[in-house]
């Protein structure tokens, strides 16, 4: 009865020929390791934050009055509304941990090189997104840091010539941080990101399987057709998307090899994930800042206004140039270097085992200077912190300017044909 069923759906949707193109016969090299858990992560924690919000939305009130009182009702008297607020709120941070590992495993192996320059752009315009539904969701329980914190990124925008003023009014819809503000954050929060999120991720998987996964070592597994003997192809049976156009060694199916795996390292993530949800959820002030127990004051300013860590690295490069216009120009630059990553690099080698000892020492300079950039966004200002700021925020423009220059010419290992063990 049950293929009989499916027969009748694939006749009308080819869900079969999709489960087994996208994920039970997609070929994926057999060399995968321990980085390559954070795509299926960021999936996982992806609809964890849909699902808690879902819930959360149903409880919440998105005004002035009522915003961190609905709060503390969730909190407090919705049945395990404490729960899905605590999933929630860690969960964004676990978003963004589990995307940055994700992005680094990318620059170590070259995921960004040709042909997946595309593959690359969506994932960055993923990350873009993320940033904006975390600023926007950060406003949300209308606490005393959501608010300042809010008032001093959107003010930036003030530092734009002629349309500066207009613009920041704009975005607030009033002349300040008010109910208006939390009412269209609220919007695009549970609404608008959400949409424009699902449909990148969508886009990005589509891309990653018609240009076919990356491995440690950077080899395709992919070889033209007929130029591979019978006995050295994979054993395994995959999808005829890939097999009519190539040749494919070294691969073995996704489900249920990796799927398996996967699985090994979700249950290793949910152990972290609950342990910091149920005793530590405040994260030692960086998951939740103290003065978000309290409510918005527009006449208390909170000590220090710092953002979560996650938007640190760009907030401490704002903050280092003193010019407000120039600051801002150098965060949004920060992260469109990023973007224009595979342009940057000119080399042909992908995987850094293979890549000259400049460019590890780069991209060790870039990992140090990212997490000092990352960890004074959370500090106080002070001149020792600016100083140090600079020189890291010089450290990861540079990573970029000297790629630029040492990756036309480098001197590489000799890659292998085959994919290493």
């Amino acid at each position: 009865m049950f293929a009989n069923f499916m027969a009748w759906i694939d006749a009308r949707l080819p869900v079969t020929d999709a489960w087994n193109k996208h994920l039970a016969q997609y070929p994926a090299p057999k060399n995968f390791n321990f980085w390559y858990f954070f795509g299926s992560l960021a999936m996982l924690v992806l609809v964890n934050q849909i699902v808690t919000g879902i819930w959360l939305t149903m409880n919440y009130e998105p005004s002035g009055d009522g915003a961190f009182a609905s709060v503390e009702y969730i909190m407090r008297d919705v049945d395990y509304g404490w729960l899905l607020r605590y999933m929630h709120s860690t969960g964004a941070s676990a978003f963004f941990i589990v995307v940055y590992l994700h992005m680094y495993r990318g620059l170590m192996y070259g995921s960004y090189q040709k042909p997946r320059e595309l593959l690359w752009i969506f994932g960055m315009l993923i990350y873009l997104v993320l940033m904006a539904e975390a600023f926007m969701g950060y406003l949300l329980p209308w606490g005393n840091m959501s608010y300042w914190g809010a008032q001093v990124i959107i003010s930036l925008f003030g530092a734009i010539p002629i349309i500066g003023d207009d613009l920041t009014t704009w975005i607030r819809g009033d002349y300040v941080i008010s109910g208006a503000t939390l009412n269209r954050f609220f919007a695009l929060h549970v609404v608008a990101l959400p949409l424009v999120l699902v449909v990148l991720v969508f886009l990005h998987i589509l891309a990653l399987h018609e240009v076919g996964s990356n491995n440690p070592d950077g080899t395709n597994i992919k070889k033209k057709k007929g130029s591979v003997p019978e006995e050295e192809k994979s054993k395994f049976e995959f999808h005829e998307a890939y097999t009519g156009k190539y040749d494919i060694v070294d691969a073995i199916p996704f489900h249920p090899y990796y799927s398996v795996k996967d699985i090994m390292g979700v249950v290793g993530f949910l152990i972290l994930f609950c342990w910091v949800m149920f005793f530590v959820p405040e994260g030692g002030g960086y998951f939740l800042e103290a003065p978000n127990f309290t409510p918005a004051n527009g006449l208390k300013t909170p000590e220090h206004i710092v953002p979560v860590w996650y938007f640190g690295p760009f907030y401490t490069i704002l903050r280092v140039i003193p010019d407000k216009l120039l600051g801002m120009i150098g965060m949004f630059a920060a992260i469109g270097m990023l973007f224009a990553l595979p342009w940057f690099d000119r080399g042909i080698v992908k995987s850094f085992r293979f890549r000259s000892k400049a460019h590890f020492v780069n991209l060790v300079q870039f990992t140090i200077s990212f997490i000092v950039l990352g960890v004074l966004g959370t500090m106080p200002a002070s001149e020792l912190a600016n100083l140090i700021g600079r020189i890291a925020t010089l450290g990861y423009f540079g990573f970029f300017i000297a790629l630029w220059f040492y990756s036309n010419n480098e001197n590489t290992k000799p890659v292998p044909e085959r994919v290493t063990k």
